[in-house]
């Protein structure tokens, strides 16, 4: 994962088993150095898969971040320069079976240099203004305790073609007492067999308490396929945990 000049891997921070620390790895891709800030943060997903954060859980959520320590806090990188965060897990005998999650935040620090050492822009008034764009990254934390518990099926599929851009909408259901995670490829599959990938996304989770998820994307119209006629093959790739998958499958008919 990167945004701005900061690379992130990996995605995501899972604890199950006897599994007590892990590591991030930082790398500045940008031609400056920069500075970064790590604490945690609490979010809710919503239905149609965006976040907003909270400060109490909701029903049936349970917040990681009480149970983590991680250290350093604060890292400056020059270009290419990388860094490795240590995560650890605390507090352990607390902890009761089910799921905890919060979100790591790495957030940039403005840069502080005198105003006359940045580029400025003036508007049509000769009025000086100073851009200072800030950005943050939040990656998941989760801890499971027990067995993992966890499954996850697709509905209410809906395929449209407005102005040549086809696109499928489904909803993903949830069930158990844990968070799913995986990821999504459609294949068209025409009449007489023939297969061809018309999307690949990564990533696509839908976290406790929540158990149900929207979700739509576009198609690939670059590979000739002929959304007219066929149908559309959709797995789902979930991670189990470390040492499984399991996918799941369904055809939604193209007319």
């Amino acid at each position: 994962m990167a945004q701005g000049d900061l690379l992130i891997s990996p995605l995501r921070i899972v604890f199950e088993g006897s599994k007590k620390s892990q590591e991030i790895n930082l790398a500045n891709v940008g031609k400056d150095t920069a500075t970064y800030v790590i604490s945690v943060v609490d979010i809710r997903m919503k239905d149609d898969g965006s976040f907003e954060s909270i400060t109490t859980p909701d029903t049936g959520q349970n917040f990681a971040g009480p149970y983590l320590r991680f250290f350093p806090r604060k890292v400056t990188l020059a270009p290419n320069e990388a860094q490795v965060v240590k995560i650890q897990l605390i507090k352990t005998n607390e902890l009761k079976p089910g799921e905890y999650r919060s979100h790591l935040y790495f957030r940039a620090v403005p840069d502080e240099r005198p105003l006359g050492d940045r580029p400025s822009k003036k508007d049509s008034a000769s009025i000086s203004i100073q851009l200072t764009p800030i950005f943050g990254i939040t990656i998941p934390a989760i801890i499971r305790i027990g067995d993992y518990d966890a499954n996850a099926t697709m509905t209410n599929f809906s395929f449209t073609n407005d102005n040549n851009q086809p696109a499928l909408s489904f909803t993903f259901k949830r069930t158990g007492s844990m968070s799913v995670y995986g990821d999504i490829k459609v294949d068209h599959v025409s009449p007489d067999g023939k297969v061809t990938q018309v999307k690949i996304v990564k990533g696509i989770g839908v976290y406790t308490p929540n158990t149900v998820r929207n979700f739509k994307t576009d198609l690939d119209t670059d590979n000739q396929a002929n959304f007219h006629k066929g149908k559309l093959h959709v797995t789902y790739t979930l991670q189990m945990n470390d040492k499984s998958v399991k996918t799941v499958e369904e055809d939604v008919a193209l007319k």
